[in-house]
């Protein structure tokens, strides 16, 4: 049940409108809120056109009806704080259920570690990982806070650490190639003409005889964009049979999401948090000779 204070600069105005356009609801969640939720201000029951004041305080719920249910599943948390929870996914773990899979995954997980804090909140992800993506997920503990981020999307920066199975040509680049479905897949991606835009950014960390060591930053977030960049430019990841790379060495493919940077979006503070790379992705480092 999250408190909204009126700063002294805002205008006298519906409460409505104060929750809509000041503190970033998403019409979905504000649709919540009426049809099922409640509002007080100062304490004090509210209707939807009631005033605001500079100085109130503006409180409000809504049912949280999700599907998932909690699991007691290994979470290692790199972060948290009232409103986000930074955790670190293994790879062979989905974010979220699907139609074929409704257990297992990070959300099943995070509900039952909810449920042992006394936390009423529902699962809502800043960020979305492939099942054999390992690193940081970042998860919003409140939708209005999830919403805010993502209309501010393009201030968070997402690192990556991938391992190649070639070497690009240039030690530092932009792959500027749109994405789209690949016809006949429900599933792969490729670079073709009628795509999505999709920009990736990329330097070389390490390199080995035949494989290489990359800081991957992404502007966009396109389903599998750094796999699909990197088989497009002939350095398809290791592990990654989907597109192209080898398997013999790694079973999933070497793809981590190492760090995230932003603006906090509650105290506005810049906000940085590190994933350290998983034992399998160390161990094949070593192996190359790194």
């Amino acid at each position: 049940m999250p408190d909204f204070k009126v700063p002294s600069s805002c205008p006298v105005l519906p409460v409505k409108d104060f929750l809509r356009r000041q503190a970033g609801l998403s019409l979905t969640l504000w649709r919540k809120i009426k049809n099922s939720g409640s509002i007080l201000i100062n304490a004090r029951l509210a209707a939807v056109n009631d005033l605001i004041y500079p100085g109130d305080i503006i409180t409000v719920s809504w049912p949280n009806n999700s599907s998932l249910t909690p699991e007691n599943l290994p979470l290692t948390i790199l972060y948290e704080d009232e409103w986000l929870l930074a955790l670190d996914k293994p790879a062979g773990m989905l974010v979220h259920p699907t139609s074929g899979q409704h257990s297992g995954t990070l959300g099943n997980a995070v509900l039952h570690y909810y449920s042992t804090q006394n936390y009423l909140y529902g699962f809502h992800p800043v960020n979305r990982l492939d099942r054999n993506t390992s690193g940081l997920v970042l998860i919003a503990k409140r939708p209005d806070i999830q919403h805010m981020l993502n209309q501010n999307f393009q201030h968070i920066t997402k690192q990556y650490l991938a391992i190649t199975s070639a070497i690009p040509n240039l030690h530092q680049g932009i792959i500027d190639a749109p994405i789209g479905r690949k016809p006949g897949s429900i599933i792969e991606r490729e670079v073709r003409a009628d795509g999505q835009q999709a920009i990736t950014h990329y330097s070389i960390l390490t390199t080995f005889s035949t494989a290489c060591l990359l800081n991957i930053t992404l502007e966009t977030g396109r389903t599998h964009q750094i796999r699909v960049h990197l088989s497009y430019i002939g350095c398809p990841l290791l592990g990654d049979d989907l597109y192209g790379g080898p398997i013999n060495q790694l079973d999933r493919q070497a793809l981590h999401a190492a760090k995230l940077s932003l603006p906090h979006p509650v105290t506005k503070q810049q906000l940085t948090i590190v994933s350290p790379l998983p034992a399998d992705l160390t161990n094949l480092l070593t192996q190359l000779g790194g």
